[in-house]
C-alpha cells in the first residue's frame, strides 16, 4: 500500500499530475481541491494517497490531506460509488459542505452534482450520515470551511482555479471557461464560482 507521496511536481494536467520521487515518477489522479493547493511546477509536494488495484489497472490517487482522503475511502465504500464519482464529488464542493449536505439531507444541492443523481444523492445521504460521525472535519462550521488564507487567496486566480475544477470534472475546456465567464463576479471565490457554473450548467 502507498500512503504518501514526497517529491517534485513534475506535471499538472486536471486530473492527472505527474510526482518525481527519487528519480521515479508516480501518476495520480486528484480532486481539483488538491489541484487548488498544488505549489508551481519543479517544486516538492507532499501528498496523501490511495492506491486502488484492479485485474486491467493499478491506480494511485492524490490528496492535499488524509482528511480528504478519508472522505474519499469513505464514499467508495458507498454502493454505487467508484473513484472516479468519488472524485467528481471532491471536485464539486469542499469534504465540509458533503459532510454539511449530508448531515441537513440537502439532496437539491449534491444533484447539482456531475453523476449524481436523485437516487444516487439519496442513498449517498443514507449510507454516509453514520459513516460521516467519525469524520471529525464535517464538525466544523460551513463558514470556518469556506475561508481561505490570504496567501493562499494571493497565490491563486479563482477563475482559473474555477475552470480547471471544471475540467477535472469531465467538462471539455472551452465548455468550462463559458460556463465560469458566464457567472464570474468580482470577489467571487473559486468555490463560488464552481458552485454557480454547476448551477447554471444542471
Amino acid at each position: 500500500m502507498i500512503g504518501r507521496l514526497r517529491g517534485i511536481l513534475v506535471e499538472k494536467n486536471p486530473p492527472g499530475l505527474l510526482v518525481d520521487v527519487a528519480g521515479v515518477g508516480y501518476e495520480l489522479e486528484a480532486p481539483a481541491t488538491t489541484f487548488q493547493r498544488l505549489p508551481e511546477i519543479g517544486e516538492e509536494i507532499t501528498l496523501s494517497t490511495h492506491f486502488v488495484v484492479r485485474e486491467d489497472a493499478q491506480l494511485l490517487y492524490g490528496f492535499s490531506d488524509k482528511s480528504e482522503r478519508q472522505l474519499f475511502r469513505t464514499l467508495i465504500r458507498v454502493n454505487g460509488v467508484g473513484p472516479k464519482l468519488a472524485l467528481a464529488i471532491l471536485s464539486g464542493m469542499e469534504a465540509e459542505m458533503f459532510a454539511r449536505c449530508v448531515h441537513e439531507q440537502d439532496t437539491s444541492m449534491l444533484t447539482r452534482l456531475p453523476g449524481v443523481g436523485k437516487k444516487t444523492a439519496e442513498r449517498l445521504i443514507v449510507e454516509m450520515k453514520d459513516r460521516l460521525d467519525e469524520w471529525q472535519p464535517a464538525l466544523m462550521p460551513l463558514e470556518a470551511a469556506a475561508s481561505k488564507p490570504a496567501a493562499f487567496a494571493a497565490r491563486h486566480d479563482p477563475v482559473q482555479d474555477a475552470i480547471s475544477a471544471l475540467i477535472a470534472l469531465g467538462y471539455r475546456p472551452q465548455e468550462a471557461s463559458k460556463a465560469i465567464t458566464a457567472v464570474e463576479a468580482d470577489g467571487a471565490s473559486t468555490d463560488d464560482l464552481i458552485r454557480q457554473a454547476l448551477k447554471a450548467m444542471a
